[in-house]
């Protein structure tokens, strides 16, 4: 009997298509696993079972009669709980949106549904989409399966678990400044953030509008490209996404790296870097030379002002953005109020979570009258230096290569500082703040946790990261997944 959770979506796929296997046969054995292992993982904050039960059937009859299949036919996906589907539960993980149900379909939800995809449940996420570690979400902490002693990463962490438990196939995260990135590396799974405005955001609760991107996280860069090509295109609902057309991105599967100029940034191997991950990250160039690639020097010299840009402008942006949320038209509103002006303070008081309170202070700061000038305006200069470093680097490399994080996935006990928790981003927010796509890509293990690379492309150039990370997965070897008490 195939364990199905050991295969990947293409396989489920082709299972499915070939009548080697039954959407709902892979839809049960998913609840199964579910069942099993999210007790002590915690990926899921709600489920939708009956209704991917009776989605699943509907495909199985699709087949039975030999109607054309969608691209993602019967493949099992999670998606994070900031991306809206109507009449589903979806509250970004905070006590505010506690009873939202959406009342209609992100535009990637609608496509995924198009495809024939099979969506399983929202998964855990830090509160809104802040944080790294998934641990401020109002629906309790998320464990990483390789070790329930540490984090996951975040803010994604639940949609990089629910592959990493292999809980499902193919899941769905935001990447705002590492969201995306950081848990995949964490978890030992594949994530990329698209480059902005490839992937519609139509939808999706906005934490900085200018900055979030949806992307796929998977077991494979192959499952990644072929989320890709259901997912990218233009959208008329999202003013922000390119009319440029999408190609196939599984083409760029199992290209010949040869010749290939891969650029790595003097700035990104600093001190501090775990010698574990440092190692990892020196073994996997050599791997890339052993591919033909050829290793250059570049320099990126305002990283070190990125995570500085990227902690006044997200705030900024999420100040703005969270002002909705009242108390008044949906989600919590606090039985103490007297008045109206109570209702706003106590409503937004109560259903925040201390980290959102937070940021919308200091973005509410930045955007005052008195310091708009002195921060706002000023970061968004240093903002366009950042993008003009890449600029300038893609001249002379197709690809740079990087850490995604400094250190492996780290204590949830340990209690961090938020400023030594902004600087966990130091190497993923740059990305964000000039638009570009990042894919991380498991590499190898330190101490027994997964350390991913980085790979950062041009703006649309996604095709050149999937090439590069399918070529570095095959010389890679065998990457087996925790099974935890499956032993």
């Amino acid at each position: 009997m195939t364990e199905i959770h050991k295969l990947t979506a293409s396989e489920i796929r082709e299972k499915i298509a070939n009548k080697e296997l039954t959407a709902v046969q892979v839809t049960e054995a998913v609840f199964e696993r579910i069942e099993k292992k999210d007790e002590l993982i915690n990926s899921f904050v709600s489920l939708r079972k009956e209704k991917a039960l009776e989605e699943a059937r509907i495909i199985d009859e699709k087949i039975a009669k030999g109607e054309k299949l969608g691209a993602l036919a019967g493949v099992p996906v999670s998606i994070k709980d900031n991306m809206v589907s109507e009449g589903d539960l979806t509250t970004a993980c905070s006590k505010i949106l506690n009873n939202y149900v959406g009342i209609y379909d992100a535009t990637v939800v609608k496509k995924l549904k198009e495809a024939d995809a099979i969506i399983i449940g929202k998964t855990n996420m830090d509160e809104f989409a802040m944080g790294g570690t998934t641990k401020t979400s109002y629906h309790g902490i998320t464990k990483n399966p390789w070790d329930l002693t540490k984090v996951p990463g975040g803010s994604s962490g639940g949609a990089a678990t629910s592959i990493a438990s292999q809980e499902c196939f193919i899941s769905l995260g935001s990447d705002t400044g590492g969201s995306i990135r950081q848990p995949s590396s964490f978890c030992g799974v594949v994530g990329l953030k698209p480059t902005y405005g490839r992937v519609s955001r139509y939808g999706l609760m906005a934490f900085a509008s200018s900055l979030d991107q949806i992307g796929p996280i998977a077991k494979s860069v192959e499952d990644v490209a072929l989320t890709m090509n259901v997912i990218s295109g233009y959208d008329d609902f999202d003013a922000t996404v390119s009319k440029k057309d999408v190609p196939d991105y599984t083409k760029a599967l199992g290209k010949d790296i040869k010749g290939m100029k891969i650029g790595v940034p003097k700035e990104y191997f600093i001190e501090g870097i775990d010698e574990g991950v440092r190692k990892v990250m020196l073994e996997s160039l050599d791997k890339l030379k052993e591919l033909g690639a050829e290793i250059v020097e570049i320099s990126l010299p305002h990283t070190k002002y990125a995570v500085p840009v990227y902690y006044v402008l997200a705030p900024a942006e999420a100040s703005s953005n969270l002002a909705r949320f009242d108390g008044v038209r949906y989600g919590y509103r606090s039985p103490e109020a007297k008045n109206i002006l109570d209702l706003y303070i106590k409503s937004r008081s109560e259903g925040f979570g201390a980290e959102v309170k937070r940021r919308i202070m200091i973005g509410t700061y930045v955007l005052s009258a008195g310091f708009f000038d002195a921060y706002f305006k000023k970061a968004q200069k240093v903002r366009s230096l950042i993008k003009k470093d890449f600029d300038e680097a893609f001249k002379t490399v197709d690809v740079i290569f990087t850490p995604v994080a400094p250190s492996p996935a780290f204590e949830l006990n340990k209690e961090k500082t938020p400023i030594e928790l902004y600087l966990e981003d130091i190497f993923t927010l740059s990305a964000n703040l000039a638009g570009i796509p990042g894919l991380s890509v498991p590499a190898g293990l330190t101490n027994g946790l997964p350390v991913g690379i980085q790979l950062l492309g041009k703006q649309f150039g996604e095709e050149d990261l999937l090439a590069v990370g399918s070529a570095f997965e095959k010389i890679r070897g065998e990457w087996k997944l925790p099974e935890g008490d499956d032993k």
